[in-house]
């Protein structure tokens, strides 16, 4: 561990449906793909960093705060895709796939990730999770769930509560965990994914990850304290810039 080169690769559209031009929104007077690049950077373990995106706008933003950007093909199906691409065409033996509408990332959670990887050579893929601490959470869609075995591999990751408690009336104490959008690759397992059929259940669930799981790839799973704050509709803008002036 420590002479592997990662690399952390942001996917971002400029195309999303529920905000367009996304990763350019303002954010306390920076676009949110800077805020993201540079908490990326900040990761102890990250060498480099790249964006990765769709659209000359987005390319020309992250060149205007110094920042590294690659043009990728318009049609892919996911963001772990688009980081394929670019890692095919860069040196790097594990890259890290950080999403680019998380403006208060964790750089320690990079961290935990990375290492979750290196510290077993037999992992290929790792991404972090934490505790749910609202009841709200656990019924909401939007929020994955993920379930572990006993060596801290994802046994499942759904939109569903999972695990489901069949017995309300047991006073069992369960503990969900909220599957975080950070995901570490090994540069053969990534270049490898876009070949990889899609299967019902990522179809269904609509999760990348599943992907791996359906072709029989395990994924180790870290724990962290950090929960992710994403920007996905225009009423997000307003409750990130009050949680940045509170940084």
């Amino acid at each position: 561990m420590g002479s592997e080169k990662v690399v952390v690769v942001i996917p971002a559209r400029y195309g999303s449906t529920r905000l367009p031009g996304k990763p350019l929104v303002s954010l306390a007077g920076q676009p949110m793909i800077q805020r993201v690049y540079e908490r990326a950077k900040a990761a102890g373990t990250v060498h480099e960093v790249i964006v990765a995106t769709d659209d000359e706008r987005i390319i020309d933003a992250v060149k205007a705060f110094g920042g590294q950007a690659r043009m990728t093909r318009p049609d892919h199906r996911t963001g772990t895709e688009r980081v394929a691409e670019v890692a095919a065409h860069v040196e790097g033996d594990v890259f890290v796939n950080v999403q680019g509408d998380e403006p208060l990332l964790d750089p320690a959670a990079v961290d935990t990730a990375v290492e979750a990887l290196l510290e077993d050579e037999q992992t290929a893929v790792s991404t972090v999770a934490t505790t749910i601490k609202s009841t709200a959470d656990i019924m909401d869609p939007n929020v994955v769930k993920v379930v572990l075995d006993f060596d801290e591999n994802a046994l499942y990751f759904s939109r569903a509560p999972i695990p489901w408690v069949r017995d309300t009336k047991s006073g069992i104490q369960v503990r969900h965990m909220k599957h975080l959008g950070l995901y570490v690759f090994r540069r053969d397992a990534l270049l490898e994914y876009p070949t990889l059929p899609q299967g019902e259940l990522e179809k269904i669930e609509q999760l990348e990850q599943l992907r791996w799981m359906e072709n029989g790839t395990k994924i180790r799973v870290a724990e962290v304290e950090h929960d992710a704050v994403s920007v996905d509709v225009p009423e997000d803008v307003a409750r990130v810039e009050k949680l940045l002036q509170e940084k």
